[in-house]
């Protein structure tokens, strides 16, 4: 079963790309295209993810919950969520992996039109994710909530956990979320800087923050464009050398230059090859365990300008 929150408007048995309240629906194997009738109440939902996070007496269950980005239908969404949960399994994991659903045009002319929405988004995912999955983490919480953000999804990330902040209970419940991924992130590379306000929620509210970027990602290059390239992205550049203890910047060029023959061409494949690379997953579940120090990844290594970088297998 595949499970995700979406906050798009129903279109009769179907979904649009509006705005509208938050349904939680669990797929069965096989379905293409969710309906009306895959949509479960929410305390039915939380409890059925619950336990398919696998949480025992020995060890805590994972939920991943992945942020997808712009430009994605509904049925891309449930595509990549299962290609996700695919690979990690295939490395081993045994949680569950969640989806936020929200609402995208599926076309490149709609980049602008997508950023409004997303941050209209981010509330949603403040109200019916952060709060709803922060209430689980009790003092016998038996569960690590990660978050797994592509592209756009990594600022409506940003922007929700700042409404978190800005609410008073949230803000002042304890709670965490354990490893946040950033992939090809659509987010200014200087709001990364220590201190700056602007991802300081963000950093308070998890143990540690890995940045997957490449250089040669073609459509961030032209979210630059359309931001008059005032604003290097995250996904492109990385983090700045003056960034948090808390992140980690994995530079992953190399890699994807090496290995470009083994994905689709056109700039979409630049942009979104991790989700095809069974090396990124097998890094990724590393860094969802948690077990093992940034630097002792056997997925890694130091390049030879120093910086930390993604390694294809031996």
């Amino acid at each position: 079963m595949d499970y995700f929150f979406s906050v798009r408007a129903r279109s009769g048995d179907h979904y649009s790309n509006k705005l509208g309240a938050a349904r939680y629906l669990a797929i069965p194997p096989g379905v293409q295209q969710p309906v009306r009738q895959h949509e479960k109440p929410v305390s039915e939902w939380v409890g059925l993810v619950q336990e398919a996070a696998c949480a025992t007496d020995e060890e805590n269950g994972h939920i991943v919950v992945f942020v997808h980005g712009f430009n994605t239908e509904q049925f891309e969404m449930l595509e990549r969520h299962r290609k996700i949960r695919a690979g990690l399994e295939a490395h081993g994991f045994n949680g569950v992996v969640i989806s936020f659903d929200w609402p995208s045009d599926g076309s490149l002319l709609g980049y602008n039109a997508d950023r409004a929405d997303a941050r209209r988004s981010a509330d949603k995912l403040f109200v019916h994710g952060i709060n709803r999955l922060s209430r689980m983490q009790t003092a016998d919480c038996r569960y690590n909530i990660h978050v797994l953000a592509h592209s756009m999804g990594t600022y409506l990330v940003r922007e929700a956990m700042d409404y978190a902040d800005d609410d008073h209970v949230t803000a002042q419940t304890s709670w965490t979320t354990s490893q946040i991924a950033f992939v090809a992130a659509d987010v200014s590379s200087k709001s990364f800087t220590m201190g700056n306000p602007k991802t300081s929620s963000l950093l308070r509210r998890c143990t540690r923050l890995t940045c997957y970027y490449s250089p040669f990602d073609e459509i961030l290059s032209v979210s630059e464009i359309k931001r008059v390239g005032v604003s290097r992205r995250l996904g492109r550049v990385g983090m700045p050398r003056d960034h948090h203890e808390k992140a980690v910047n994995l530079y992953c060029g190399a890699f994807f230059n090496k290995t470009r023959d083994d994905y689709d061409d056109g700039k979409s494949a630049s942009h979104s090859w991790y989700f095809d690379a069974p090396r990124f997953y097998e890094d990724l579940h590393h860094t969802l365990l948690g077990k093992l120090d940034r630097e002792v990844i056997p997925t890694r290594a130091r390049t030879t300008q120093g910086n930390l970088g993604l390694i294809e297998a031996p």
